[in-house]
């Protein structure tokens, strides 16, 4: 898949290069800046001809983006970040990738040029707004960084709380690689409970999935406390050199790659609303 970003200046002073573009490139999706136009005076018959749809929020005279797709692209967005002044700087969609759904977003920031004007101004209270937007989104629970695999991320404050308070009981899987000799029989004692340095660890599940000096490991939590797998291992004299999330909840990685994000499965966050209707 080529995805590729374009700053214009004028769309239509610029159709033709545009076009010799994408005849040479054939990008699956073009992001534009600064396309200066309304919607009604977009070229989109233009790019039409070339197999290419377009996803215009644009403004007159100035600003202005724009994506133009040879893909599917779905749910698109315009001013996301919902700017009071309602200048077209950003577009999104959602493509798919791996058969995983991708955050496509184009975005214009303003130049704030010069200093010492009302557009200087303005940049910076609009890099407020965007910074406030992305704020809104939080983790759930935490991975350290010396951890990997899912990252549950959210703006709902009580999906926050619900799926970390301990008393609610929402599985954490990990997976688990250790260096050492794995003893089994500790293992399924301090599986029922054990307290490490003046800290109950309440019971867990585990599943040994290889073993050998550096073993594999599945643990199941209940509780998620601070480095719990850690400190687990490390009663057994065992040194994790790899630890991977692979399920919050009914929430699961499955087959995600690092630095991909896909939004939650219907049939995940059904689980996850009928959980509560139980409890």
């Amino acid at each position: 898949m080529i995805v590729s970003s374009w700053n214009v200046n004028s769309v239509r002073v610029r159709a033709v290069h545009i076009v010799d573009y994408l005849r040479d490139k054939k990008p699956n999706f073009l992001l534009l800046q600064e396309i200066k136009t309304e919607n009604k005076n977009f070229p989109n018959n233009l790019f039409l001809k070339e197999g290419y749809q377009s996803y215009v929020y644009g403004q007159k005279s100035y600003n202005g983006v724009a994506i133009l797709a040879n893909d599917k692209i779905e749910n698109i967005e315009n001013n996301s970040i919902n700017d009071p002044s309602l200048q077209s700087r950003v577009i999104t969609g959602d493509i798919s990738y791996n058969k995983k759904k991708t955050k496509l977003i184009c975005i214009y920031v303003p130049n704030g040029n010069p200093v010492d004007t009302d557009k200087y101004v303005y940049k910076k209270k609009w890099l407020n707004i965007f910074e406030k937007y992305l704020k809104k989104i939080k983790t759930v629970g935490r991975l350290d960084v010396n951890s990997e695999g899912l990252l549950l991320l959210t703006h709902d404050g009580n999906i926050i709380r619900s799926l970390e308070l301990p008393k609610n009981n929402f599985k954490r899987k990990y997976r688990v690689r250790v260096y050492g000799i794995l003893n089994e029989k500790k293992l399924e004692n301090i599986a029922k409970g054990v307290k490490i340095k003046n800290i109950q660890y309440k019971p867990f599940s585990f599943q040994i999935l290889k073993k050998n000096k550096n073993s594999w490991i599945e643990i199941e939590l209940f509780e998620g406390k601070k480095n719990e797998v850690r400190n687990i291992c490390s009663i057994l004299r065992l040194k994790v050199n790899k630890l991977i999330r692979i399920q919050f909840g009914p929430f699961k990685l499955n087959n995600l790659r690092p630095g991909q994000y896909i939004k939650a499965d219907k049939t995940e966050y059904k689980q996850y609303e009928n959980y509560f209707r139980k409890i």
